[in-house]
């Protein structure tokens, strides 16, 4: 490939790059498999006779889309034999950034097909009409339409009713932090809601919980032990962020690695607390 035609590809690519990795992380819930798909899809472009492209941004979406339903039935395979609850690797928002596609939603988003999935995405998150949707998934408009109300009626209860102020989530994550690691029952107990959950994802690599726990006893249960093992062997408050959508916390922990912990948060209270302690989808924030 000459030189020429070669700069002409990057310039063309390397603006929708990121735009491209946000389509395929949102499908597949990996940082990596969302940056392999991107770099083949650039591959691809490089062969294209892209005097042809009318519209290179839409080309490459249909492109990277396809990559990520042919790389979610693998996914799929390998998800059912994962140890202990899967979790989608963690993305620490900057702080112009706003995300709308929190880390419930991406839970829920996991329970689609993968045909559903893009189709909700692509549409419902993306706003990309319907016609469209169809030339990329290879389905008639019609179809979509279905697949897209059908997700929409999954993920329903998975979608915030309201924003919370960030800086109140922030409040709220920092409170959290010193509350669970101080081993303070009683102020970390005054914010947690009734049902809230306990999700760790450690994939058999660090100690995790192997099923996540439900409901205030249990969860109140899980961080007295876990107060016992910070206060004996310490954790590092790295910064406070906005991870996948939600208000949480970095540490480094007693063995050296990273952790984020997310918490979903309705009404003043923590709902939900996830916690990434699997080194493999921790490398990137390293």
């Amino acid at each position: 490939m000459e030189r020429g035609t070669q700069m002409d590809a990057v310039a063309s690519f390397d603006p929708l790059r990121s735009r491209l990795i946000r389509v395929a992380y949102r499908m597949l819930g990996s940082v990596a498999d969302a940056e392999d798909v991107v770099q083949e899809a650039f591959i691809r472009w490089m062969g294209t006779d892209r005097s042809d492209v009318r519209e290179p941004e839409a080309f490459l979406r249909r492109t990277v889309t396809r990559l990520c339903l042919d790389q979610l039935k693998s996914a799929r395979v390998q998800r059912e034999t994962y140890i202990g609850p899967w979790l989608p690797e963690p993305v620490v928002e900057e702080e112009d950034e706003e995300d709308d596609v929190a880390l419930p939603l991406m839970l829920a988003l996991e329970r689609l097909s993968p045909l559903e999935r893009a189709a909700f995405l692509l549409h419902d998150v993306f706003g990309l009409g319907f016609e469209e949707v169809a030339a990329t998934v290879g389905r008639d408009p019609a179809t979509c339409r279905q697949l897209a109300a059908r997700a929409r009626t999954h993920v329903r209860d998975a979608r915030p009713r309201y924003r919370l102020e960030k800086a109140r989530g922030m409040e709220i994550a920092s409170a959290f932090f010193a509350a669970s690691r101080s081993g303070d029952m009683t102020a970390l107990g005054a914010m947690l809601a009734a049902d809230v959950s306990f999700h760790s994802d450690g994939g058999g690599k660090r100690p995790a919980a192997v099923r996540p726990a439900i409901g205030f006893g249990q969860v109140m249960q899980v961080h007295k032990a876990l107060a016992i093992l910070f206060g004996k062997y310490g954790s590092t408050l790295l910064r406070t962020c906005i991870i996948n959508g939600l208000p949480g916390f970095v540490t480094r922990e007693a063995d050296g690695e990273v952790q984020t912990t997310a918490l979903d948060i309705e009404d003043g209270k923590v709902t939900a607390i996830y916690i990434m302690r699997n080194p493999d989808k921790l490398r990137h924030l390293h």
